[in-house]
């Protein structure tokens, strides 16, 4: 599927756009440096990756416009500490001022992350990134744990990239975020990329816990059925959770080696049925935040 058949598609589901809760918009200094490493293949790469959409900001958005992604994200993430804080001012001034974003933040474990947390939340942040491979940290600090609590009884979403793919690296795997999980289990975690590759254990999750979802950025495309094939078994289990609210869509806009339109195709491919797409590419993230997607 090209990107210009997209609003075709979805418009014959009878929905009136896209909702993508997996995608990254960062300040341009950071945006840079996360570009030369995938244009490098770095080490949490592991593979050549070209980015696709690599353009000017306007431009990006246009190109969201056209495909009918009414609600999307502007997911930052910190690797290191003192940077939080100032992502968050920057990603939660880009939704106020970009139609159909959703404001956006991050936390790392600091001292400061209750309050810069807290802080966020107040100013209306709907929608948390934390990406364990690449910050490397333990989910289950003792810093964090406060921040949790918090979340939790906010029941604001953060989009976790837990799984293991493309490099193991740092905390990766089921086994930490789902002790947070224990600890925390009214948390609405979703989980990155269908926790490729540890598929199995994070569809164990969303089934234990009411609040943990699964986005489905890259799952299914040729380039990631290439590093981490999806399990065919899984393919029920896939249907009744995305039924049951809990498969949302992702993309990882505009860090994709391929057209957007690939990923709705691959989604298509599934044949899983029309209200199952329904559901993922866009009932699901609206009941997930509370009312229609804003655009």
């Amino acid at each position: 599927m090209i990107d210009d058949e997209v609003p075709a598609f979805w418009g014959s589901l009878g929905l009136p756009g896209l909702a993508d809760v997996h995608t990254h918009f960062l300040p341009p200094r950071m945006e840079r440096r996360v570009w030369h490493h995938f244009g490098s293949a770095g080490p949490l790469i592991g593979r050549e990756w070209p980015i696709s959409y690599k353009s000017d900001l306007s431009d990006r958005l246009a190109v969201l416009r056209q495909l009918g992604v009414r609600t999307f994200s502007a997911l930052a993430y910190a690797h290191r500490p003192d940077m939080a804080a100032d992502l968050n001012r920057w990603t939660l001034d880009f939704a106020a001022a970009t139609p159909g974003c959703l404001a956006s933040a991050t936390f790392f474990p600091e001292p400061s992350a209750l309050a810069y947390t807290r802080a966020a939340l107040a100013e209306g942040a709907q929608i948390f990134k934390l990406h364990l491979q690449v910050g490397g940290f333990d989910p289950r600090a003792a810093e964090l744990d406060p921040v949790w609590g918090l979340l939790a009884e906010a029941g604001t979403p953060i989009v976790v990239h837990a799984g293991s793919g493309p490099v193991a690296a740092g905390f990766t795997g089921a086994g930490p975020i789902g002790d947070v999980l224990r600890r925390h289990p009214r948390l609405a975690i979703i989980v990155a990329h269908m926790g490729a590759p540890e598929y199995r254990e994070f569809f164990d999750l969303a089934a234990t816990f009411a609040n943990v979802r699964l986005d489905t950025t890259m799952a299914f495309t040729d380039f990631f059925e290439e590093m981490a094939p999806f399990p065919p078994g899984l393919r029920p289990a896939l249907r009744d959770l995305g039924l049951a609210g809990k498969v949302l869509l992702g993309s990882d806009f505009p860090n994709i080696p391929y057209a957007y339109g690939h990923q709705i195709a691959s989604l298509a491919r599934l044949d899983l049925g029309d209200s199952w797409l329904r559901a993922v590419l866009w009932e699901n993230a609206r009941d997930l935040l509370g009312s229609a997607p804003r655009g």
